[in-house]
């Protein structure tokens, strides 16, 4: 695949029920190797939620549109390859970047388009953060009995810090198939 071959916009209203579709896929549907199925069932997001982060202006989701032609020049065809969201947290000690709802379509898995679309991210997150005079970091949440999913993000630097937090039973992301399921927060420091 070419390092050009993915490409990037913000995510607007209209791409809500094409972003709900891949999350729902990605996530909750048996397929690829990042999917949750097994794990939680029921929805990864509703459509308010997603409305509420394309609104939310610090708050940047980005979504890799497929193409007619597969590539920037083609007509969009409404659905999405992936998507991955950056939420830019500036606090009086610290600033980071949360970043969150990373998703390949399973045919695309496998293939390099998710280090292009996390790297993208954190370039983009990094460039934002790196203005500050203090410690800049990205921090992101996965699901407890996922070792595979946490190798691949050591590969890629992140480290887990240690936190957890039970899987939130509020309905709007799924219902949890295990009662010790936990999200535990991994950080990658960002060097200034």
């Amino acid at each position: 695949m070419s390092p050009n071959s993915v490409f990037l916009r913000q995510a607007e209203p209209d791409d809500i029920s094409a972003l709900k579709q891949l999350l729902d896929r990605c996530y909750r549907q048996s397929e690829g190797w990042t999917n949750e199925a097994d794990l939680v069932d029921g929805i990864r997001i509703t459509d308010s939620e997603l409305a509420s982060v394309i609104a939310d202006f610090k708050h940047y989701l980005f979504i890799y549109p497929k193409t007619d032609m597969g590539n920037r020049d083609g007509q969009e065809t409404g659905e999405l390859l992936g998507c991955i969201g950056v939420d830019m947290k500036d606090n009086a000690d610290k600033s980071y970047a949360y970043i969150g709802m990373f998703a390949v379509h399973p045919e695309r898995q496998g293939q390099g388009v998710g280090h292009q679309i996390l790297q993208a991210a954190e370039t983009f997150a990094g460039r934002h953060l790196q203005s500050r005079n203090q410690p800049s970091r990205f921090i992101m949440s996965i699901l407890s009995h996922r070792p595979e999913l946490l190798a691949y993000y050591e590969r890629r630097g992140y480290q887990l810090t240690g936190v957890s937090m039970p899987f939130p039973e509020d309905g709007n992301n799924g219902e949890p198939k295990r009662q010790d399921l936990q999200l535990l927060e991994l950080e990658k420091l960002i060097s200034n």
